[in-house]
């Protein structure tokens, strides 16, 4: 296939995405950052071939009568990827995103350790919320290989497509996606109950039938864990009332305050080395938070996270102060990634101010690789257009 050096080098660069649209070259996401691989343009043709190559012939059918493909593809010796080809401006386009194979930890991600607690309860909803491409799905995969890893039982995932493969560890791992191993979520999600999960993972939550299913799971003894498209916990409690008819809202209110475990939202930060880092908030259902949520006060959250520090949540405005107390942010990018700047200031001031927090200084040339910033080109790869069909 001509898109094989291309795969290489976003797995060998360690890269988020690759982007192919006509006019443009081959654009590379690393580290947030996204540039272009060479001077080389594409047009319609190399497109199409980058695209018809990747597919069967099923999904070739599929994506000429609805112009939409998603489908998780591996490339021998390179790595996981997932593939979207749709069409814009008459032309297609592809984008391809690296899936890692390696499942991190949740020390390495630099995760808060109440990960790994709520991974191991027995039953209650769980929902991993962020922008595209904020690491949703690699924080998902690192709770469950922790679960993996420690306890025994049935793991179920529902996906569009699979992400990350899982072995069979001290639980059986079973895998369904959407399109190859079963027809649709609804379907799946259906039969979920009589395959006996102790968890199930729903890969996203895309309507309010998803997340009837995912509440029934929670309520009727299973740990349920999700992702939703959401800036933070209070927009992602929001969002699931809003699936709902107002007539429907205190119902939902009052299933949503018993089941919710946990609403962990992420974003990705730049660290003083220029890599890529979470601030990640976390809303554990307390008490108070399940009062909260019945009674439809779901405005008074945020106070609530920040009174709930000592029982394991944090506001973004904490986490963010802390990556920059220990000196693995600067001021600005904490600054640019608050929800509420004016709070994080009011935290940074009140410490420089007393002086009375003692963390110490993280310094990124003790002991750290030398990181070397990605080149600006990658002028050496290009597409083979000589290569056999």
């Amino acid at each position: 296939m001509i898109v094989t050096p291309l795969l290489q080098l976003a797995a060998d660069k360690q890269a988020s995405d690759l982007f192919f649209s006509v006019g443009a070259p081959v654009n590379i996401k690393i580290d947030g950052i996204t540039m272009p691989v060479n001077a080389q343009t594409l047009d319609a043709a190399i497109i199409r071939r980058i695209a018809y190559e990747m597919m069967s012939p099923k999904q070739i059918a599929e994506f000429e009568a609805e112009m939409e493909m998603n489908f998780s593809f591996r490339a021998d010796g390179t790595g996981n990827f997932r593939v979207n080809v749709f069409r814009q401006r008459n032309d297609i386009a592809v984008v391809i995103r690296h899936v890692k194979g390696k499942i991190e930890n949740v020390e390495n991600l630099h995760l808060p350790n109440v990960l790994k607690e709520l991974i191991m309860e027995k039953r209650g909803l769980v929902l991993v919320v962020g922008a595209t491409g904020s690491g949703k799905s690699t924080t998902l995969a690192a709770m469950i290989e922790h679960r993996n890893a420690t306890k025994s039982g049935h793991i179920l995932t529902i996906e569009d497509p699979v992400e990350y493969i899982f072995g069979h560890g001290k639980s059986i791992v079973n895998q369904r996606e959407i399109g190859t191993d079963t027809l649709c979520y609804e379907n799946a999600l259906s039969s979920g109950m009589r395959e006996a999960p102790d968890v199930l993972m729903i890969g996203e939550v895309r309507d309010r039938d998803t997340l009837k299913h995912a509440l029934i799971f929670a309520q009727t003894g299973h740990l349920c864990l999700t992702t939703l498209h959401a800036n933070n916990s209070y927009h992602a409690l929001n969002r699931i009332v809003n699936f709902f008819p107002y007539d429907s809202r205190q119902s939902v209110l009052s299933d949503l305050s018993m089941c919710l475990r946990a609403v962990i939202s992420q974003r990705l930060v730049r660290n003083v080395q220029g890599k890529q880092m979470p601030a990640v908030e976390v809303l554990l259902n307390t008490s108070l938070i399940a009062d909260l949520i019945k009674n439809d006060e779901i405005d008074k959250i945020r106070e609530a996270i920040e009174k709930s520090v000592s029982a394991g949540s944090q506001t973004f405005e904490q986490a963010l102060y802390r990556l920059f107390k220990t000196g693995q942010i600067t001021k600005e990018e904490a600054m640019r990634n608050a929800d509420s700047a004016s709070n994080l200031a009011t935290l940074i001031d009140f410490s420089e101010r007393t002086k009375s927090m003692q963390v110490p200084t993280f310094n990124p040339d003790d002991d750290a690789p030398e990181i070397s910033k990605p080149p600006s080109d990658f002028s050496g790869i290009k597409l083979n257009l000589d290569e056999p069909k």
